[in-house]
Parts: structure tokens; C-alpha cells; sequence
């Protein structure tokens, strides 16, 4: 039969206090373990993040929705060959930028930006006529926010974000600049930021001007120059930032809503992902601690790692080399036109 165990009064102290040395040893034992495995997952937490840290990751952002006709494709199919050249190269969720002013019922526009948000995709707020900064008082820019922000508020896939038309925020003028920040603040927008820029909006116009004109374009070499020059832009984008912050950001790369987009957006993610990068969603983005980055630049125009580096007066090339009207010239008119 087995006996039960004395009671605690009924043991000898040396007893008591060998029991108790050997409870408090393995109760201090259990929570080094808890401890141990604590620091642990906080490790492996940690390494994961770094991990992803050092990769190249880039979300897709198209401006001036609804934009008018190129120079190749029905303007009405536009939206539809985009959404789908954005499935096939894994885009899940890019942004579009929206200038709802624009909106009529020839160019369906209210029904491109229905389609891109139920295909995953969310709009966010590019004012409503497109008026840059520079051209207008601080507040009829801001009426022209809150007008566009009154349209867009109440749609599917909205965000609370800003992009300023043209990447203009007031250039030398700091007190427009900052009565319109401050504008934006109290409307709960936060700034939808730029990092990579290609300037496809001028690629688009050499294509335009050279449909009109009649000219012959070699479309495979105006498919490469046009995924060429947006993974170089991303990898400019991508060394700038390490020079400046010493990491990897997420790059949020500048498109437009354009023909060009259309044609080739699926092929651009295929070139990306083959040069290192990860594709991720807007929302990923934009949760970069990028987002809270303040820009005190003396010129405030261009991506916010442009602004970043002429307000550190970083030495050594600040802007993308093919962002400049000579050079991107003359590269579509060597390498796309026929004479």
C-alpha cells in the first residue's frame, strides 16, 4: 500500500526548506526556458525581418485616372487589356491615382475605376482637375483635394493617400508647400509618395506624337525600352536609397495610366522579377517607415528620395540619368523610330 505523503507541518524544516530550494529551482527553471524561448522567437522575428529588409520589393502606381487616348488602343478597352496585363504579371494590388473631374461618359472613366478596384485594385486621391501646386494658391488646391476627395471617398478600394499632380509641392515656395501639408492633415491624407520614376508620360508622348505624324515604330525595341528603362530606374531608385538611408525601402514605382501600361505592365513585372525584385501591394508599401518622412528640401519636386537627398546635398548623381527631355529623345528616336 502506498503511503501518502506527510503533510507540509508535519516535516522536518531541514525537509521543508530542501523542498523549497528545489520548488524555487525549478520554478526559476521554467521561466529561464519561457525566457530563453522568448528571446528566441523575438531572434528568429527579427532575422525574418532583416531578411526581408535586404530584399528588393517594388509596388505598381498609375496616375491620372481617367487619362486621355494614346497613340495605339481604343481608350474604352484600355482599362480592361490593363487589368488583365496586371493579373498575368502577378500585380495583385496597385494604385491608381484618380482625377475624377476628368470623368465623363465618353471616356467611361467612373467605370475603369470600378473595374480596377474589383479586380483588387484601390484608388486614391490625384485632385480632382490635375492643377499642379505651383500654378495655384494653396487654397484652391485645397478645394481641388476636397473635391476629389468627395468622389472618391465613397468608392470600393478607397485610400487615405495624396500624390500632388506632376510630383509638384510647391517647388521654392515653403509656405504654400506648408499650408497645403497642414491642409492635407486635417483632411486625414497621408502623402502618397514616389521613389522610382521612369517618366513614361513622356515616352507616351513621343508615341502619340509619332502615330499622328505617320511615322513607323518599331514596337519590340519601344517594348524593351520601356521595361529597360523602368528596371533601371528601380535599380537607380534602389542605390539612391541605400546612399541615403542606409536600407532597402519599398520602392513605389510611378506609371501612368497609358496605353503603354496596357501592353506591357505584364512583361515590366516579369523583368523586374527576374532582376531580384518582389512585387507588393500598395498597401505594403506605404507602410514603409518611409511614410513618415518629413521633406525640407529647398526645391520640393520629384520622387521623395530626390527631395531627400538635395535636402542632405547627397554629392554623386541625385536623379535618374534618363529622366531628362535631350537623352529620353534621343534614345525612342534612335532605338524606336523608322524613318
Amino acid at each position: 500500500m502506498v503511503q501518502a505523503m506527510p503533510k507540509l507541518s508535519q516535516m522536518p524544516w531541514r525537509h521543508i526548506i530542501v523542498f523549497n530550494i528545489l520548488a524555487f529551482a525549478s520554478l526559476a527553471a521554467s521561466w529561464g526556458i519561457a525566457s530563453y524561448s522568448d528571446r528566441a522567437i523575438a531572434a528568429r522575428k527579427g532575422q525574418a525581418e532583416m531578411m526581408v529588409q535586404r530584399q528588393k520589393r517594388i509596388a505598381f502606381s498609375f496616375d491620372d485616372t481617367p487619362r486621355g487616348p494614346g497613340g495605339f488602343l481604343n481608350q474604352h478597352d484600355r482599362p480592361a487589356m490593363l487589368i488583365r496585363s496586371l493579373h498575368d504579371g502577378g500585380i495583385k494590388s496597385a494604385v491608381f491615382f484618380a482625377n475624377p473631374a476628368r470623368i465623363s461618359g465618353i471616356n467611361r472613366g467612373a467605370d475603369a475605376i470600378v473595374a480596377y478596384t474589383a479586380a483588387g485594385h484601390v484608388i486614391a486621391n490625384h485632385t480632382a482637375n490635375h492643377v499642379p501646386l505651383s500654378d495655384v494658391t494653396s487654397q484652391a488646391f485645397l478645394a481641388d483635394v476636397v473635391a476629389a476627395e468627395t468622389w472618391l471617398k465613397p468608392q470600393r478600394g478607397y485610400r487615405p493617400w495624396f500624390r500632388f499632380p506632376r510630383l509638384d509641392e510647391g517647388r521654392k515656395d515653403a509656405a504654400k508647400r506648408d499650408a497645403v501639408r497642414a491642409g492635407l492633415h486635417k483632411l486625414g491624407l497621408r502623402n502618397g509618395y514616389v521613389t522610382a520614376d521612369g517618366w513614361d508620360w513622356f515616352m507616351e508622348s513621343r508615341t502619340i506624337a509619332a502615330a499622328r505624324g505617320g511615322k513607323t515604330m518599331d514596337m519590340a525595341a519601344l517594348k524593351q525600352l520601356y521595361i529597360e528603362t523602368h528596371v533601371e530606374s528601380a535599380n537607380f531608385s534602389d542605390r539612391l536609397a541605400r546612399r541615403i538611408l542606409g536600407r532597402r525601402p519599398v520602392q513605389m514605382l510611378l506609371l501612368h495610366e497609358t496605353d503603354l501600361a496596357a501592353m506591357y505592365a505584364d512583361d515590366l513585372a516579369a523583368a523586374l522579377c527576374a532582376d531580384g525584385w518582389t512585387i507588393v501591394s500598395a498597401d505594403t508599401a506605404y507602410a514603409d517607415p518611409m511614410a513618415s518622412l518629413v521633406t525640407n528640401p529647398e526645391f520640393a519636386d520629384g520622387t521623395i528620395l530626390e527631395m531627400l537627398a538635395w535636402e542632405k546635398g547627397l554629392s554623386g548623381g541625385r536623379w535618374f540619368p534618363r529622366n531628362n527631355i535631350p537623352v529620353a529623345t534621343k534614345l525612342f528616336a534612335s532605338r524606336v523610330l523608322h524613318e
